[in-house]
This record gives C-alpha cells, sequence and structure tokens, in this order.
C-alpha cells in the first residue's frame, strides 16, 4: 500500500518536482538520470558491485579516499558511486571519475524508479553516507537481498527534533538495513531511539579524520615569528584577515601572516590589499622559503598550501566569511595546529562540530570575535597549549573509520 501511494503521489506533483528541480539549478541530463533514464551500465551478472552515495559536496568529499582505497583493496569489482545533488555530482565526477566505473544521480525514491535502477546497477552492496534513509530504496534492496549500510552515520541535534516526530514513520524502515554505523556515540544512541537494530548498530567513528599528514619535502625558515596561516581565502575574506592580522601585530609584534588565496587567479587582487596595508611582503614564487625581511608572505604556488599548515602556529580557514561553505579544517589540525572559521561552515558541519565540542578550534561569527579568538592563542601560552592537545585527541578518538568500512563490510 505504501508503495502504491508514493506512485500515486508523484503523479500528481511530478510536474512541480520538475520545475523545483530545474529551478534550483539541475541541468536536464540530471533529471533524466534521477528518474533512472540512462544507458545501462553494462556490468556482467557475476560482477561484485560496491555502490556508494553521498548526498553533497561533503558526503563525497568523506567518501573519497574510501573509494579509492576500496580500489585498491577490491581491484575487480564494480564501484558505483551516486548523488543527490548537482554540487555533488560536479566533484564526484572530479574527484572519482579515474577510481569509478559509474558516477551518476541516486534514483527518485519511487519503487519504479527504484526498481529500473537496480535492474541497470545490480549492486551487491551499498552504503549511504551520513543521513539519507529512503524507504522504497531500502524496500526494494532487502527484496533482492543487496546489502545496504549507513555509513559514517550521524544525525544533527536540529535534524533529531524532526525525526523524532516522525519516529513512528521510521522505524520499520531502519529495520531493514543490514547495518547503521556511526560517527560517535551520540549519534548511535539518537539511531537506536528510532528504531534502528541494535545488533546491527554501532560507532565506526568519522571518515573524514582518517587522512594523513602530507609529506612535507621542504625546508622554510620562521625566523623566529609565529604565524598565522590564512588558507584557502576568498574574495571579501583577505580584507579581514589583514585587519585582523593589523590590529594582532600591535599587541604581537613577532606575528607574521601567510596569506593562501584559495584561486591565484585573484593573486593581482590580493597583491594590492597587502600593498595597501604598508606591510613589507613577498611571494612564496620568488623562491621565498623564510619569513625574514617580511610581514607577510603570499603563497601564490600550487600544492602547498597542505604542507605549509606545518610551519603555522595557528590558521584561519577560508571560505567562511562568504556563502562558499568553508574548506577542509582538518589539513591543519593533522598538523596539531588550532584552526580559526567563520560562520560559512556548512560544506563541514560535522567536522567543526566536533572540533568545537572538543576545544581543539573555533566558529566565529564576526571580524571582532576573530580577532579575540587568535589574541587568545598568542597570549595565553596555556590556552594554547591545551587547544593543541585537544585537537591530537580528537584525531586520535576519530581515527580509523575507513578500516572499519573495508574489514567490517566489504570483507563480510
Amino acid at each position: 500500500m505504501f508503495q502504491f501511494l508514493c506512485e500515486a503521489i508523484f503523479k500528481i506533483i511530478e510536474p512541480v518536482v520538475l520545475i523545483v528541480l530545474k529551478n534550483t539549478g539541475y541541468p536536464k541530463d540530471a533529471v533524466l538520470k534521477k528518474k533512472s533514464i540512462f544507458d545501462e551500465a553494462g556490468f556482467a551478472k557475476e560482477d561484485f558491485v560496491i555502490m556508494f552515495h553521498g548526498v553533497s559536496v561533503g558526503e563525497i568529499t568523506a567518501l573519497e579516499r574510501l573509494v579509492k582505497k576500496t580500489r585498491e583493496k577490491f581491484p575487480d569489482s564494480k564501484i558505483v558511486v551516486t548523488t543527490g545533488t548537482h554540487t555533488g555530482q560536479d566533484i564526484a565526477h572530479k574527484k572519482l571519475d579515474e577510481t569509478a566505473d559509474l558516477v551518476t544521480y541516486f534514483p527518485l525514491d519511487l519503487p519504479s524508479i527504484v526498481r529500473t535502477f537496480l535492474d541497470k546497477i545490480n549492486p551487491d552492496v551499498v552504503m549511504i553516507a551520513e543521513t539519507e534513509i529512503w524507504p522504497n530504496f531500502a524496500i526494494e534492496t532487502k527484496r533482492r537481498n543487496i546489502k545496504l549500510f549507513v555509513i559514517n552515520g550521524r544525525i544533527s541535534d536540529k535534524s533529531f527534533k524532526t525525526y523524532k516526530l516522525f519516529k513512528f514513520f521510521f522505524k520499520p524502515f531502519l529495520k531493514l538495513y543490514t547495518g547503521i554505523y556511526t560517527q560517535s556515540d551520540d549519534d548511535n544512541k539518537k539511531f537506536l531511539y528510532l528504531g534502528a537494530n541494535p545488533e546491527t548498530t554501532q560507532r565506526m567513528n568519522n571518515l573524514k579524520f582518517d587522512i594523513t599528514k602530507p609529506e612535507v619535502n621542504f625546508e622554510f625558515n620562521k625566523d623566529g615569528a609565529r604565524i598565522m596561516l590564512a588558507g584557502s581565502t576568498h574574495h571579501g575574506e583577505d580584507e579581514i584577515v589583514l585587519k585582523t592580522f593589523k590590529q594582532l601585530k600591535v599587541k604581537h609584534p613577532d606575528l607574521r601572516l601567510i596569506l593562501a588565496p584559495r584561486h591565484l587567479t585573484r593573486k593581482e587582487e590580493v597583491t594590492k590589499l597587502v600593498e595597501e596595508t604598508g606591510f613589507r611582503f613577498d611571494f612564496r614564487s620568488n623562491n621565498r622559503s623564510s619569513m625574514e625581511g617580511v610581514d607577510i608572505l603570499i603563497l601564490d604556488t600550487l600544492g602547498e598550501l597542505g604542507k605549509m599548515y606545518y610551519f603555522c602556529d595557528f590558521a584561519f580557514i577560508g571560505g567562511s566569511f562568504n556563502n562558499t561553505g568553508g574548506h577542509n579544517p582538518l589539513e591543519a589540525l593533522v598538523f596539531e595546529k588550532p584552526v580559526i572559521s567563520g560562520p560559512s561552515i556548512h560544506n563541514f558541519r560535522d567536522i567543526y562540530g566536533i572540533i568545537e565540542k572538543a576545544e581543539a578550534g573555533f566558529i566565529v561569527k564576526n571580524q571582532g570575535k576573530f580577532f579575540a579568538a587568535a589574541d587568545k592563542f598568542l597570549s595565553d601560552k596555556d590556552f594554547f597549549q591545551k587547544t593543541i592537545e585537544n585537537g591530537t585527541k580528537v584525531f586520535a578518538e576519530q581515527q580509523g573509520a575507513m578500516d572499519f568500512v573495508l574489514n567490517n563490510i566489504l570483507k563480510s
């Protein structure tokens, strides 16, 4: 009856759904793929097919290393990656086209569309990242004896309030999952409260923390200074960083700044802003390997930001004082560097939630709060050291998620 009602209701609202998809930026081929209108995958019956689903950019970023490790560990398998949003689709193609056998959209959750999708893909294992619960997909995979998992599972406190109201609805569908594996004990309790099977629901930690320090294959002389690194800044953020640096410099004259714009096409714009401050500066591209004689270094080389975090004392993570949604703070935290971010962090909201809770980094609402947080790092040695220790601890607590998936799901 449930599936019949889904089909009937969709027939009525389909025109509205298609208009909404079109108006929210989905290209025409995306809408067709969501309706499972795409070419056959071309997999053989005997192929072992592993499917990963991440709704958008953050989830795909979390899955990237796992998908690549799965290809390495299971070279004969077929790998499918699906997304829910067109931005997620773009990043999936960019990051995983060379690894996956197919990158496409997750189907609209209607029985007929889901059946067509599964007929074309025929997966043996499906892993859905974080929180997506699709009733018809769960019903159909169960009927076909396809293993269905939630991995890296999380439910925010805000979302949980809504889920609780509809616990009666979600409970029977959660029982259909082969396993639900969560980022934290708190997330585990939330899924169990909503009706997940306690025998197949457990903590796995957070995939996003399963990163390793990049090898730092160059030397850089800090010249006895303390360094604030502003990484991946966007238009409108450099002014905030430079104003904060100027204020900090009055109280902490030994402070230096490494400024790394996200896009090197903005080099001229950023250079002009730095010139206006009156501070001495240079470019990394000038073979500059020291802070000697300069207050600001503009990092205008490709591929070095992740390594340069090693040399800073604390970092500001850009893309967070505009609507970009922030960039990955773990690139700094992996080197045990405290982080500060502006309020726009929706691409990495779960990570920032963990970091803030552990007091390993801070989200600030405005430039004034940015200055206060940075000043605290520079003025209070005990506070600064404690923040570093908190970051080291939270990393140790969160790692191991990728091995969990490889050993407990794919080898089972």
